[in-house]
């Protein structure tokens, strides 16, 4: 098809797929003139991918292309590629925060990490100092019953993997973790007033 019609079967104007093919965020299409290109059902699969990083998972162009590589060039388990997406879509913490009070969460919940890249323990890390200075400090108990929560959460997410190497196994990984997250707030906002309204509400 041509780039009119990958437009009109994405939805997606051209000037931003023009756009996207500029910064390598779409590959490009086969030649069939100095101006003219087709495109096919990648191209299309491929749009809906940046469209949910760039949308629903509120990712830069920069960090986005990173997550696209990581698709393309996957590490050689499903393990590391979790901890590769984490690291880029992670937060950017203080490397001399300190980790004790998270080590302290990890070690009672008996997690087994398996990675040498430190920022998820300092990103749980600086969440919890960001409480303490805020004088919004949360019995250990308290963290650790949401730690249980998202334990749950995290066997059934990692259960629903695709098994083997496969690239319907990096694209769950990926979009898991971007576009679930939003899913997570959200739901957790909707709990919050309904537990308000059952709570504080009129009878």
């Amino acid at each position: 098809m041509r780039i009119s019609e990958l437009s009109r079967r994405s939805g997606v104007p051209v000037a931003t797929i023009k756009y996207y093919l500029r910064e390598g965020l779409l590959h490009a299409g086969r030649l069939t003139s100095a101006t003219q290109a087709q495109y096919d059902q990648s191209h299309l699969a491929r749009l809906r991918l940046v469209r949910a990083l760039l949308g629903a998972g509120g990712l830069s162009v920069a960090a986005a292309r990173d997550v696209l590589d990581q698709l393309a060039h996957p590490p050689a388990s499903m393990h590391d590629l979790l901890g590769e997406v984490q690291r880029l879509l992670g937060p950017r913490v203080d490397d001399e925060v300190d980790t004790r009070a998270a080590e302290s969460v990890i070690k009672r919940m008996g997690w087994r990490l398996e990675t040498t890249d430190p920022a998820p323990v300092r990103r749980l890390a600086a969440a919890l100092a960001a409480l303490d200075a805020a004088d919004f400090t949360l019995p250990q108990d308290d963290v650790l019953d949401y730690a249980r929560a998202m334990q749950g959460l995290a066997e059934q997410e990692v259960a629903g993997v695709p098994a083997g190497p496969s690239d319907a196994a990096v694209r769950y990984t990926v979009l898991g973790t971007v576009l679930v997250e939003p899913l997570l707030l959200a739901l957790r906002r909707l709990a919050q007033i309904d537990a308000s309204a059952r709570r504080f509400g009129a009878d």
